[in-house]
Order: structure tokens, then C-alpha cells, then sequence
């Protein structure tokens, strides 16, 4: 299985500075993404603190490690990675007053062989576009997922909620992060974004899908979801990474891989 990767940052029309980050890494299947939160740019710090600590380090250690990696040790690597960056932010916000309560969600996902393996924290999301069919594979770490879950409002009111960017977690904020990370089957053909709310707050999935579908190549289909996004409103920033899965599932050992795998 081969994966081509291709991401896009846009401020939006209502900001003038940009607090999400991305990082990608074809060469090690890896995608990173972050929306920062915080006054007086304190966001687009902890976003970019995120994405380039992650990014660097788990990059560096799927090259060095993974192919030899024992059970255990890539669900160790990606959380360290993280858990570090948690601490970083945490610490940067404590030490420079302008950057206290700084924060970032989170969403990465790393691409190997038949399996992907998806972190998230907060509301930055996942999807899947698998024959068609358009999945979001992560679940929202929000009060308007937790108002959801619990029956307190419908799905039509949750489109009009006030709460749609109270988030319950996020990368930075405490001195430690829960991460929820998960493993997916890979098929050919699979395409993976990843994205902030400046996206999926725009753009309901049906017309996600409708994008996704409208474009083979990644780069016009990555424009194409950022200008719908602006046309929608533009109320935050836009960026999506989108990852596209192609070649033949092989029947490459497993045994490296702790994750329980998700379809």
C-alpha cells in the first residue's frame, strides 16, 4: 500500500492570523494537525508547537524503529511524542504570561502498511471516504458531543448550538493530556482527511462528501474544500490534510501493532 499526502492552511475570511498548524511526512505515512486557542497569538504558538514536536519526533522515530518495533512500542512512541508536546505548551504557558491558557486540539494519524493508526484530542476531526461512503472516525472530545450523547439536544440543534467550540480536552492546557488513539483496516482506495472545525463547522459531511467525490486529484480537492468553506463563511481557519490509500492489501505480519483494529 502506497499513500500520497497533501495539505492546505487557510486563515479564513473572519481572522487576520492563522492558529492552525500542520505537518506532514510522506516518507513515514505521517499527517499532524492542530487548532490552537489562546489570546494574543497564543494559539497559533501552541498549534505550532504541536504539529512541529510531533511532527519531528514520531516522524524520526517511525524511520529509526517501527519496521523492528516489539508489541507496544508504537502505542508507547505516539504517546510520548505527545505527552512531551503536552508538557512543552504546558510549561511555555506558564512561563510567559502572554501565553497563558494557550492550548491546541490535536488529530494525527500515521499510515503503514494496512492499518492506520488515528490520535486525536478535542474537536480537530478524521474522516474516511470508503466507496463512496463518507465516516467520521473520530469522536468530537466537546460539550456539544457530551450534549449529543446524552440525548440533551438533537443532531438539527446541535447545527445552531452556542457550544460547538467548548471543547473537553486539549493539548497544553493541564499538565497532563488523555489522548484516544485508535487503528483502522486500510483499503485501496480509502481517502483520510483530517481537519479543524474552520472546515467541518462550514461544511455538513454530505457536503464534505460531495467534495471528496467531485475531485480525483488531492491538491484541487484541498482547494476545494477551503473555498467552500470561505463561501460558507469563513469563521475560522481552514486546514485539512487529505491522505489517499492506493496499491494492494499485502499480507504483512501484524505483530508489531497493539492497536484493536477498528473497521
Amino acid at each position: 500500500m502506497t499513500f500520497e499526502i497533501h495539505a492546505a492552511v487557510d486563515p479564513g475570511r473572519a481572522r487576520s492570523n492563522n492558529e492552525d498548524s500542520v505537518a506532514t511526512d510522506d516518507s513515514v505515512g505521517l499527517a499532524v494537525l492542530a487548532d490552537g486557542m489562546g489570546g494574543y497569538n497564543a494559539g497559533e504558538v501552541a498549534s505550532q508547537m504541536a504539529t512541529s514536536f510531533i511532527g519531528t519526533e514520531l516522524g524520526r522515530w517511525l524511520r529509526e524503529s517501527s519496521s523492528q518495533a516489539n508489541e507496544g512500542e508504537v502505542q508507547r512512541a505516539l504517546g510520548i511524542c505527545v505527552d512531551n508536546a503536552n508538557r512543552a505548551i504546558f510549561n511555555a504557558a506558564n512561563a510567559n504570561p502572554q501565553y497563558a491558557g494557550m492550548g491546541t486540539t490535536l488529530v494525527v494519524a500515521c499510515f503503514r502498511g494496512d492499518q492506520a493508526l488515528v490520535g486525536h484530542v478535542g474537536d480537530s476531526r478524521c474522516y474516511r471516504l470508503r466507496s463512496g461512503r463518507l465516516q467520521q472516525i473520530t469522536r468530537d472530545h466537546s460539550l456539544l458531543q457530551e450534549q449529543l450523547d446524552a440525548g440533551l439536544i438533537t443532531p438539527e440543534q446541535a447545527a445552531f448550538s452556542l457550544n460547538k467550540n467548548l471543547v473537553t480536552r486539549a493539548v497544553g492546557v493541564e499538565d497532563t493530556v488523555l489522548l484516544e488513539a485508535r487503528a483502522h483496516d486500510i483499503e485501496p482506495g480509502d481517502l483520510y482527511l483530517l481537519c479543524s472545525d474552520g472546515l467541518s463547522d462550514m461544511l455538513d459531511d454530505p457536503r464534505i462528501a460531495q467534495l471528496l467525490l467531485a475531485h480525483e486529484a488531492l491538491e484541487p480537492c484541498a482547494r476545494a474544500l477551503v473555498d467552500a468553506a470561505n463561501e460558507a463563511g469563513g469563521k475560522d481557519n481552514i486546514s485539512v490534510i487529505l491522505v489517499r490509500a492506493s496499491g494492494s492489501a499485502g499480507a504483512a505480519s501484524r505483530s508489531w501493532w497493539p492497536f484493536r483494529r477498528v473497521v
